[in-house]
């Protein structure tokens, strides 16, 4: 039995995903695919635009055999604590021998070697990350130009040119968010000493753009389309879903447009009355206990209180060059879901995800639960209602986060829509009864 593994967001699900999808299958030969999927809220910190239940069906419609949840502390996360959360998720399967991910590079023997330093932190690299952190530069622009200065003056000390250490590719590596992402996935890897082989796709489109060209866009132009074409008071018009048919498959589309205005699309600004009222009512508490919230970044929440409008407006407001407008987006939703410094740290110190949780997987795939079942290091759960007899208190904890999470932002669907949801005890495992591999 072979079986790859992905890490997801399907945020929707497009064309792209299911090219993904194929090729993985493809390189790898695999007999089962395993999808990580991001629940209800999504790493670039917003709430998904359809909720995991409707992602997890179209998942399993496409080809996916299995489709497993993401816990919303590595969801929302930074690219390392999402890849390493995701990561440990699939090691401790069992089950998985690769990890089929995309990249703008496509070069795995480079996004190795940048990971195999990130990984070590050599001294002098950690030296200069924290110059470039303290001169005011955003994390990620940090460690890149840190990366930069270690591999030049390494390439000094050898006597060698920029060219034998990739430095000028290294450069143009770490501007691109897929690649970093790649680049943390094999790091991560590395530092559990995995058996899962890293294999990566290179990307045909561009991850952040907003061009809606069929066949293959970007998420992010899809939920563009949705937010600006002919909103009204409910939604967009069913025009704009029509605009993305030719970009999505057919079974993502059908679900898509039977679902449409009834408990999608969601977006960050629907969150906004319960955001401002956790924020007023927080103003005099400690705002650092939460994740992402440096005292910088508190002070620049608060003092921004009284301009409160909409949760996006409110990013704006305090984004700067040390703060991105997806650090302060993630740090804010932090703030919302009430996932803290301390959750964090308990979570890592213990090896990140306590338990496989199933959203859905294929009747055709029952060996591939027994496999897991088998060889598998932590419990799989597939009734919730059972779930506190075989977790321990820490992922009793993390489990009733999700919940909250969850309800929070069916809670959401519910005020805009007038859709009500079946709530995590009673939703039920997803299961598709496809034989063919599509």
């Amino acid at each position: 039995m072979k079986v790859v593994g992905l890490i997801t967001e399907y945020n929707p699900f497009h064309n792209g995903h299911l090219y993904h999808m194929e090729q993985a299958r493809a390189i790898t030969g695999a007999d089962y695919c395993i999808a990580v999927m991001s629940g209800n809220y999504v790493q670039r910190g917003e709430p998904a635009c359809m909720d995991k239940y409707l992602r997890a069906q179209i998942a399993l419609l496409s080809g996916a055999d299995l489709v497993l949840e993401l816990p919303v502390p590595f969801a929302t996360g930074s690219a390392e604590y999402f890849a390493s959360g995701a990561v440990s998720l699939l090691d401790k399967l069992g089950v998985v021998d690769s990890l089929c991910f995309g990249s703008e590079s496509g070069d795995l023997p480079l996004l190795s070697y940048v990971a195999s330093i990130l990984a070590d932190e050599p001294e002098e690299f950690s030296a200069s990350l924290k110059g470039f952190l303290k001169n005011g530069l955003s994390y990620p622009a940090a460690r890149a130009q840190a990366l930069l200065f270690y591999l030049t003056e390494n390439a000094k000390k050898q006597g060698l040119s920029e060219d034998c250490l990739y430095i000028g590719p290294v450069n143009a590596l770490l501007s691109a968010p897929n690649n970093i992402l790649g680049i943390e996935y094999i790091k991560a890897l590395n530092r559990r000493h995995s058996t899962i082989q890293p294999v990566t796709l290179k990307r045909t489109s561009d991850y952040l753009s907003k061009s809606l060209s069929a066949p293959h866009c970007s998420s992010t132009a899809i939920r563009h389309v949705f937010l600006s074409r002919g909103s009204g008071p409910a939604g967009p018009t069913s025009q704009a879903l029509k605009t993305v048919r030719s970009c999505v498959p057919e079974q993502s589309y059908s679900l898509m447009a039977e679902n449409f205005n009834k408990r999608l699309p969601i977006f960050v600004d629907d969150f906004s009355s319960v955001l401002f009222y956790k924020l007023l009512s927080s103003r005099d508490a400690d705002l650092t206990d939460y994740s992402d919230i440096s005292p910088e970044l508190e002070n620049r929440i608060k003092n921004q209180l009284t301009e409160i409008t909409t949760f996006s407006q409110f990013i704006d407001s305090i984004k700067c060059k040390q703060y991105t407008r997806t650090r302060i987006s993630r740090a804010l939703l932090h703030i919302l879901l009430d996932i803290r410094v301390g959750d964090i740290a308990c979570y890592k110190n213990s090896d990140y995800v306590p338990y496989a949780r199933v959203l859905g997987f294929r009747k055709s795939a029952a060996p591939l639960l027994t496999a897991i079942k088998r060889k598998g290091r932590i419990p799989l759960i597939t009734k919730m209602a059972d779930a506190d007899n075989y977790l321990s208190p820490l992922g009793q904890d993390l489990l009733n986060q999700e919940v909250f999470a969850s309800n929070l932002y069916q809670s959401v669907v519910f005020h805009k829509y007038g859709y009500r949801m079946k709530n995590e005890y009673t939703y039920g495992i997803i299961v598709e009864d496809i034989q063919d591999v599509m």
